[in-house]
């Protein structure tokens, strides 16, 4: 709910411009192997290649037959054979074996390789060690975003995540700033850019780059969006960790939602088979409860159940012409409406369900006790109590990582307890999560500071023993102060609430967490947008041990409705939590804000990350 005296929410750029751009360029690629050819895809494309383009406009563009990029050897008789794929060096190697396989048997076919969103220098490296460089043709298919909804954009990289955060690979960093630019020069130019965290810096440094290199002319252009605001997955690890409550949120944990849509199984539909639906504003039902908390999920969907009911009553009392307009204009769209609704009240009862057998009630109690920081003995048994019982074992780590982080760490104690556990409940195969999560900071370990030790050392000398025990011992508490608790108080994350928090007209962003917690990247956006500036933000900035900046790169006029449209990039992945919490922070400041992420993410993507073969 917009507050009063606000204007009305700006008009958002048409992004559908991406995917007619997209699709032009790939049948542009395909043309450049005349004649009939066999289309291998690899699976990651798939699901982004089918909103681009459909099987029908593959076909007009002489695609004979379709082939999944996987392990088995592909049997094609095709004489011209294409490869759609990412860049990565299985891919290039899956190729060098049918060129390979086709050399051996003294067979001659024409190869050409699709990299997208580009191809890297590995990809080439490859292509000479095995033999084949002058046997193929390479192109790129420079697919960097997918509109996923009018507000989301996705660079459907999930694997960005590890590839940077865990393994200090920056490759993918050129494929954010290619992206920018392209949303620049189609939508911009920005005027401000804000950021925070090391990639965002790289990413804004690279993108300033390509800008001055470009000979796209945006002066005295009126820009479509106004504000740019980068961030790092990693600065806040916290919002991604937390049980989803919002409607949109609970799909994707529940039942994962996938490059926009989401399979639902026989149990939702009622019959014999599975619906893949797509998820976006579309979808009438559904864009009037993905923002709402669960809670409220139930009352709007019965209440709307007796608006369509009182819908179709209304043929009762009308004559044949009445009868003759309602099937024309009406009655189609009530039967999809209908259709949807039986759809979204399945997902809920089935979501109910599960949420029951995993006793979410008391998962949720002690996520926010560990967010709070009261009772943390008490969550530690439970979570003992979880990996004794073997629950599910990414749903334990979760908790693990949650009461790491927001205590700064786990002491030693503690820790090797809880390790020692988790490795024997679920297998010792986990050490290696264990590694990557404390590579991360995500599951570590207390030491006691070095900065403490000094200043302890410096007191001592100045005050007697028995003082100077006294302060040492203060000092070790503030040793284990968790920088979550220190950030959390300087930008108010836990709100104070006299009495029950209103979920059905929530106060705040926190009301995607049940009224617990406002998520902490959505927190910094807010107080950046607020001053304009990072004044007064240094220390919050400080304590996360991340980098801000901001830069001006256009005029700004105030009469713009443009500027009130922020694009909020996520690098690492982002939420539905968090889309929620700032589409709510939007509609009360007057702001429309659009995501670009390199992924969708949630608790469950971002562990699986840190496992091995799971990733």
């Amino acid at each position: 709910m917009a507050s009063p005296g606000h204007r009305d929410a700006p008009e958002l750029p048409d992004f559908g411009l991406l995917k007619r751009l997209a699709r032009d360029q790939l049948v542009y690629l395909l043309e450049q192997l005349p004649g009939k050819k066999d289309l291998f895809i690899e699976a990651d494309l798939m699901s982004p290649l089918d909103r681009i383009a459909n099987v029908s406009i593959l076909k007009q563009h002489e695609v004979d037959k379709l082939y999944k990029v996987e392990n088995k050897p592909a049997h094609s008789s095709s004489d011209q054979l294409c490869f759609l794929v990412r860049p990565r060096i299985k891919n290039v190697k899956y190729v060098a074996d049918i060129v390979n396989a086709d050399k051996a048997a003294g067979r001659t076919r024409k190869y050409k390789i699709i990299f997208s969103p580009q191809k890297f220098y590995t990809c080439e490296m490859v292509l000479e060690e095995e033999g084949i460089y002058g046997d193929v043709t390479w192109d790129e298919w420079n697919f960097y975003l997918l509109p996923l909804d009018d507000d989301i954009l996705s660079m459907e990289l999930p694997e960005f995540f590890r590839d940077y955060f865990l393994e200090g690979n920056q490759r993918w960093i050129s494929t954010v700033a290619q992206a920018l630019h392209l949303l620049s020069s189609l939508f911009g130019p920005f005027t401000r850019i804000y950021g925070i965290g090391r990639c965002a810096k790289m990413t804004q440094e690279l993108w300033r780059e390509i800008m001055e290199e470009s000979e796209v002319d945006n002066v005295g252009r009126k820009p479509e969006m106004g504000s740019v605001f980068l961030m790092d997955r990693d600065v806040d690890y916290v919002t991604a960790l937390c049980s989803q409550v919002v409607y949109e949120g609970l799909v994707d944990d529940t039942f994962r939602i996938k490059c926009g849509s989401v399979d639902f199984g026989p149990e939702i539909t009622s019959s014999d088979r599975s619906i893949k639906v797509l998820l976006n504003a579309q979808d009438k039902v559904f864009n009037q409860i993905r923002n709402e908390h669960f809670s409220s999920v139930f009352g709007f969907l019965s209440q709307k159940a007796r608006n369509l009911q009182s819908q179709y009553d209304r043929r009762r009392g009308m004559d044949i012409k009445q009868m003759k307009d309602f099937v024309s204009q009406e009655l189609k769209g009530l039967k999809q409406e209908h259709r949807l609704l039986s759809l979204h009240i399945g997902a809920c009862e089935s979501i109910m369900k599960k949420k029951t057998k995993q006793d979410f009630q008391e998962l949720l109690k002690t996520e926010h006790a560990l967010l709070e920081g009261f009772d943390i003995r008490e969550s530690i048994s439970f979570i003992e109590e979880h990996i004794n019982r073997q629950v599910s074992p990414i749903e334990s780590l979760r908790m693990l990582c949650l009461l790491s982080i927001t205590e700064n760490g786990l002491p030693p104690k503690d820790y090797r307890s809880l390790k020692t556990q988790y490795l024997q409940s679920y297998g010792p195969e986990h050490l290696l999560t264990f590694h990557n999560l404390k590579s991360l900071g995500i599951l570590t370990e207390q030491v006691p500071g070095e900065a403490v030790t000094a200043v302890e050392n410096k007191v001592s000398r100045l005050v007697t023993d028995r003082a100077a025990g006294k302060l040492s011992d203060a000092f070790s508490s503030l040793a284990r102060k968790s920088n979550f608790r220190s950030i959390s108080k300087k930008l108010g994350l836990i709100p104070r609430v006299d009495g029950e928090y209103d979920l059905k007209a929530p106060r705040d962003m926190a009301y995607v967490f049940s009224g617990a917690y406002v998520p902490l990247s959505c927190k910094i956006v807010e107080q950046v947008l607020e001053r304009k500036s990072w004044l007064g933000l240094e220390e919050v900035a400080r304590l996360l041990g991340a980098s801000e900046f901001m830069a001006t790169a256009g005029e700004e006029s105030p009469a713009w409705d443009s500027q009130r449209v922020v694009l909020a990039v996520f690098l690492g992945g982002c939420t539905f939590s968090e889309i929620s919490a700032l589409r709510f922070l939007g509609r009360e400041r007057g702001l429309r804000f659009v995501f670009l992420t390199t992924a969708i993410t949630n608790s469950v993507r971002l562990l699986e990350a840190t496992m091995e073969g799971k990733a």
